[in-house]
């Protein structure tokens, strides 16, 4: 069985699917995180280098938006965009 297919099956539960739908804010940070570093064409320790830290860090950054055992801190975010040459934007959106 493939990932797809076996996500494919998990989701069919009524518990699985609401689980994974409350992860949705942290998964879309980690694929933003993930895919700045790759367009700044810079490795994690090379992130870890511009922010002052050591590259087992910054895996515990990006790994712990999927494990939900640590939310990184705000300056946390924000100097890991400025690493990438980027500004962290936060904002609210509506429900409705």
């Amino acid at each position: 069985m493939t990932h797809s297919e076996l996500k494919e099956k998990a989701l069919q539960r009524k518990k699985v699917k609401k689980e994974y739908e409350a992860l949705e804010p942290e998964f879309s940070l980690l694929r933003e995180l993930l895919q700045a570093r790759q367009n700044a064409g810079l490795s994690q320790a090379e992130v870890a280098d511009r922010m002052g830290t050591k590259a087992p860090a910054i895996t515990r950054l990006e790994s712990s938006l999927t494990s939900g055992k640590h939310s990184p801190s705000i300056t946390t975010l924000k100097k890991y965009a400025q690493a990438l040459g980027c500004r962290l934007e936060i904002k609210l959106v509506s429900n409705h």
